[in-house]
């Protein structure tokens, strides 16, 4: 991008370079750094002194890849003293060649876009705010020798060949020291030892370090650069690393992918399954405990880092949450219903769409917090950064073509790359978590993203392989910022258009099952709804993959039984359903199982057992176990007991016998899983501000030139008045100039408004600025202080 030349005008600050802009360069500033439109800047002035402050070039500097940053770092360094830079004198602190020129002036080029650093007439000149930002340990340099001795004469400062000679002339235990503290940090303790102690003193007493207390030293910036051979860092970093790949069959990446979601789906059914039967308790702190989380666990079949991502998945969706009862419990809400119903192709699409716009990390259950464990569904699991890195991850998978993968390695080191300064230890935890949470979804299929992946991320085919990863992560983040404004027709298109890419590759449902003689039943695919349902309630699932084999069990018959099926119903939907005949094995199972059931039945005496087999109630009277039952007998046929009769029926089923639970009426009381279901959680209201796109961006700079215009034209009627014209700004560029004048010890005029409206103008000098007022003196010489509120307007005093 080419930058207005300093031969054209005089520029003096970042605000006359911002204002020289053509609109063009002011829209890519703002798309570059969207915080500096909400809201919307007054002028260009307002514009200027906003991109300045601390919290903005925070979120600047922090979205910088390590090319940029070297650079910028580079810059500070070499304007040390607030010296103007050249791109020239950039090329040595980044240790390369004069070849490499254009892409350092690329890089400068990016940098002075994003406002970041401005051209004057004597040079390149990065922000005020940038060193504070990036901290004193510029690239692991310590600060320069006269900011450790702002007293230090000129003659006592160290200059280049007295460093370098020092250097050379060091003892082995003295540049042993000098090379632990070169690439940082730049801060060493004495040692205690006799031998470091001199070898400390040698080098205090050629100025190569500085005292900074009685036991802690300071390598200076001049040192530090000797010693690193005039560079910044050990390797230059300027270009992106290669992203490492190996060829998957594209077909097979999809089959794996459609494989995937279909078992998620299917664990996302047994999980609202089995917490609507018996649902978990949430903390008191919130979450879920981890003896619940264990359960789950088994009940799923699954590791529990997977357990842990089927339930904040399904939490994400709003499948289950918090009942809100008294003591609350985590349950299905009434969308898991609605859910249900819905064909497998926009289950998944609900699912899927729900984990990308998560803030929610399942990889971080049962790391630890302190002294305790990160609970699933807890607070601790909340982090927002998650739902960058998804998208930064799919970006490079997305930039790859059909049926290629990326190696994990090198997706971290690009990821390393493009965010240097994130902590790279919870980083690489963060991208492997996420690569996992893909695959299981689908998203990607044997470490390729899939069809679907790429519907779900609107990317098609075609365009990805076309792009890079910055346009690519660009169109992704502009499409979520879209995409939560957007009114809801457009959005059940998009879920549309979602589940139809992975429809095609889900395992067809089928209606029936394969009946062995072994008492198992094989399903060869995923089940439909009410077989599945069937199957769920009278066999136990013994293994999982293409196809699923349940067992058939005393217990699991039992349940059914319990739930309100007979024996002729069991096996009638049995029979109905498998391809094969029914085995004597199973019938047998079915009929003993049915025999006693309910023979003996529970009721309330307390309670009282009855059964017409009077050698059944002998055989529970002579059981010792019993005992503590207290069983008496007051007819043939007749026990009693003080116990509870839910309590009752479950001792005796463990030893052996089968009674059911018989109500007031003298029926059976159905005692089948009751379904919980917590309220729907409430979504959030989306955002009412628009998106920061390029039209809207547009938008804003033409009003902003219409306000410098207009700015303009009041200055030209003021021109008669004392002082400089005043212009109207907000409180960020009042107090952002007010910082400046007092940094620069320069004066600034202020517009204050008293209590009737009347605006009076002043000439001071800031010396603090607290507790929302200016503490200055005025032309006068006098100390006074205004409130920041009552300041309409402020410029700084130019000669």
């Amino acid at each position: 991008m080419a930058i207005n030349s300093p031969a054209v005008r005089t520029i003096r600050s970042l605000a006359d370079d911002i204002r020289g802009r053509d609109d063009r360069q002011l829209v890519a500033l703002v798309l570059a750094r969207p915080d500096l439109a909400r809201p919307a800047p007054a002028d260009l002035t307002s514009l200027s002194a906003r991109a300045s402050t601390r919290a903005s070039v925070q979120r600047a500097v922090d979205a910088l890849d390590a090319g940029r940053l070297q650079v910028l770092e580079a810059l500070v360094v070499a304007g040390d003293g607030g010296d103007p830079a050249e791109t020239s004198a950039v090329l040595p602190l980044l240790g390369v060649h004069e070849s490499e020129q254009a892409l350092v002036q690329a890089l400068v080029d990016d940098l002075w876009t994003r406002a970041l650093l401005w051209r004057g007439t004597d040079g390149i000149h990065v922000i005020r705010t940038v060193p504070e930002v990036l901290g004193p340990s510029v690239a692991g340099l310590g600060v320069p020798y006269r900011e450790l001795r702002p007293a230090a004469s000129e003659s006592t400062v160290p200059t280049g060949p007295q460093i370098r000679s020092g250097i050379e002339d060091a003892p082995e235990a003295a540049r042993t020291i000098l090379d632990r503290l070169a690439w940082g940090p730049p801060v060493g303790v004495m040692s205690s030892g006799p031998a470091g102690g001199s070898a400390v003193h040698w080098l205090l007493e050629r100025r190569l370090l500085v005292p900074l207390g009685s036991d802690r030293v300071a390598l200076p910036r001049e040192v530090a650069l000797v010693l690193r051979g005039g560079r910044l860092h050990q390797s230059s970093r300027l270009r992106v690393p290669d992203l490492t790949w190996r060829d998957v069959s594209a077909r097979m990446v999809d089959a794996v992918a459609g494989g995937a979601a279909s078992d998620l789906l299917s664990r996302v059914d047994e999980l609202a399954s089995a917490w609507g039967a018996e649902p978990p308790r949430v903390l008191r702190a919130g979450g879920l405990s981890v003896r619940d989380l264990k359960v789950t666990q088994r009940v799923l079949d699954v590791e529990p880092e997977r357990a842990a991502f089927v339930i904040e998945v399904s939490y994400a969706a709003g499948l289950v949450g918090d009942d809100g009862e008294i003591v609350p419990v985590w349950a299905p809400t009434p969308e898991l219903d609605e859910w249900s119903a819905s064909e497998a192709g926009h289950r998944w699409s609900v699912v899927a769409r729900a984990w990308l716009a998560s803030t929610r990390a399942a990889h971080l259950v049962a790391g630890r917090v302190g002294d305790s464990p990160a609970n699933a569904l807890g607070p601790d699991v909340h982090w927002p950064a998650i739902r960058g890195i998804r998208r930064e991850v799919l970006a490079e998978l997305a930039t790859l073509e059909p049926g290629t993968a990326a190696d994990p390695d090198s997706i971290r080191e690009r990821l390393g790359w493009r965010r240097p300064l994130r902590p790279p230890g919870p980083l690489s935890v963060a991208i492997d978590g996420v690569l996992k949470e893909a695959e299981w979804l689908g998203i990607t299929g044997r470490g390729a993203i899939s069809s679907p992946g790429r519907a779900l991320l609107g990317i098609t085919d075609e365009s990805s392989v076309q792009k890079t990863p910055e346009h690519l992560r660009h169109e992704l983040h502009t499409r979520r910022r879209d995409q939560s404004s957007v009114q809801a027709a457009p959005a059940l298109d998009r879920d549309d258009e979602v589940a139809a890419a992975m429809t095609p590759h889900l395992p067809r449902p089928v209606d029936h099952i394969l009946v062995q003689a072994d008492l198992t039943a094989v399903a060869p695919g995923p089940l439909e709804g009410a077989l599945a349902s069937f199957m769920r309630l009278a066999s136990e699932i013994e293994s999982r993959g293409g196809a699923t084999v349940h067992r058939f069990t005393h217990d699991s018959i039992r349940r059914a039984l319990d739930a309100g099926w007979t024996a002729a119903d069991v096996l009638d939907t049995i029979r109905r359903s498998s391809r094969t005949p029914l085995p004597q094995p199973l019938e047998y199972l079915v009929t003993d199982v049915a025999r006693k059931h309910g023979v003996t039945r529970v009721g309330n005496s307390a309670a009282y057992v009855r059964s017409d087999d009077e050698a059944v109630l002998n055989a529970m009277l002579a059981t010792r176990d019993l005992a503590p039952l207290r069983l008496r007998r007051i007819a043939p046929t007749v026990l009693v007991s003080s116990g509870d009769p839910g309590m009752l029926v479950e001792l005796l089923r463990e030893h052996g016998f089968a009674p059911v639970l018989e109500g007031q009426d003298g029926g059976v009381v159905l005692v089948g899983p009751e379904q919980r279901r917590a309220r729907p959680r409430r979504r959030a209201a989306p955002p009412t501000t628009s998106p920061v796109d390029e039209a809207s961006t547009a938008a804003l700079v033409a009003g902003l030139r219409a306000s410098e215009a207009t700015a303009a034209d009041r200055r030209a009627e003021e021109a008669s008045r004392p002082g400089p014209a005043i212009p109207t700004t907000d409180p960020v560029v009042t107090l952002a100039l007010l910082r400046e004048a007092m940094a620069d010890n320069h004066g600034v005029w202020i517009g204050v408004t008293d209590r009737l409206g009347a605006t009076t103008r002043h000439l001071i000098h800031p010396r603090r600025v607290d507790g929302g007022r200016v503490h200055a003196t005025d032309e006068a010489g006098r100390e006074r202080s205004w409130s920041v509120h009552r300041i309409v307007g402020a410029t700084l005093d130019t000669p």
